[in-house]
């Protein structure tokens, strides 16, 4: 099993966060948006499974506090 030392992730954790508040999730957001302009469609850019992962927890965000629009 690999292991994370504790400096690792406080220098990860900055970056890789649950959102906790719309500050956080907006954040997040943003880090993404800048992500996508620069990897777009290149799965093999070493950065895409950052991407992954961003737009992981604004999903799990986005379905805790962001109330479904209801269409009629």
């Amino acid at each position: 099993m690999q292991t994370v030392d504790v400096q690792s992730w406080k220098n990860l954790s900055d970056t890789v966060f649950v959102p906790h508040n719309e500050t956080e999730y907006e954040r997040l957001v943003s880090m993404l948006d800048n992500l996508i302009d620069e990897i777009g469609e290149d799965e093999n850019h070493p950065l895409a499974s950052l991407m992954d992962v961003l737009s992981a927890l604004i999903e799990n965000y986005e379905n805790a506090n962001v109330p479904e629009l209801v269409l009629e």
